[in-house]
């Protein structure tokens, strides 16, 4: 039984992340600037699975979410995102995750005023606070600390949000697509690998999609290259619907499982379980 709540504990820290974009470098150059809004609404919710994979037997393991609603920021229309992600309670004896991550996203330039991580996993707390000028490529932390960061600069949450407006048509299969993220007191420079379209079968059912890699670094949880593998609905909503990946033991997917609000009709699904 230690041994399974070890590899519990590993899986059930990434219920966010796995939805954001994985630490990576790359030295491409940034062209994640200058895209407007034609996806994202305010009142939109997508709800997802996390599943576990060990032995081929897949076990629900924790559940997430992520809302948007319209907020003022510095006198600022702002889309306010929360993620939220929490284990299921019957596993919550192995290990509770209570995770919160927040994004406050300029509606005009699609890039964040501000971001707010609050994470409680088994006992250990974290809280983040980041507020960004994007003018002044800095950003300050709670600590008093001032960075320089690169212009258009994403957190983990406001990339997602960022690379659903992404027209994808314009690039070929195996194109990279740059761009830079502050996390952790850090700028990473990424990239995502655009891989082509496929229609895929998932817990809600079979949808048209837009395949997409991120890079991914080699630690206690991840193995590293494109392992992770990302499929967002093929129509105008880009919304995650699949997402899975290899770790050291076992694999993983979330799947989408509900939604309300989504700016346009979800076409790209096929057929519904």
């Amino acid at each position: 039984m230690n041994v399974w709540k070890e590899r519990m504990k590993k899986i059930l820290i990434i219920i966010v992340l796995l939805l954001g974009f994985t630490i990576g470098e790359s030295k491409a150059q940034n062209v994640f600037c200058g895209l407007k809004n034609r996806v994202v609404k305010s009142g939109e919710t997508v709800n997802f699975t996390v599943y576990y994979n060990l032995s081929a037997v897949w076990v629900a393991a924790a559940k997430a979410s992520f809302s948007t609603k319209l907020e003022t920021l510095d006198g600022r229309p702002v889309f306010h995102v929360t993620g939220l992600g929490n284990t299921i309670k019957s596993y919550d004896w192995i290990f509770s995750v209570k995770d919160k991550y927040e994004t406050y996203i300029d509606t005009t330039t699609m890039l964040p005023m501000k971001f707010v991580r609050d994470i409680h996993e088994d006992g250990y707390k974290l809280y983040q606070y980041v507020r960004f000028n994007q003018a002044q490529k800095k950003a300050f932390t709670l600590n008093n600390k001032v960075f320089d960061v690169p212009a258009c600069v994403q957190d983990v949450l406001s990339a997602v949000y960022y690379a659903r407006n992404i027209d994808y048509s314009r690039y070929k299969p195996g194109d990279k697509i740059p761009f830079d993220m502050f996390l952790d007191d850090q700028v990473y420079h990424l990239y995502i690998r655009y891989m082509g379209k496929f229609q895929i079968t998932t817990k809600y059912g079979t949808f048209n999609t837009i395949k997409i890699k991120p890079l991914l670094v080699e630690g206690t949880l991840f193995k590293g290259g494109e392992k992770m593998e990302v499929y967002v609905s093929d129509d105008d909503n880009h919304i995650p619907v699949r997402i899975s990946s290899p770790i050291l033991v076992g694999s993983i997917k979330v799947d989408m499982m509900s939604y309300s609000g989504l700016k346009y009709p979800l076409s790209s699904l096929v057929k519904k379980k």
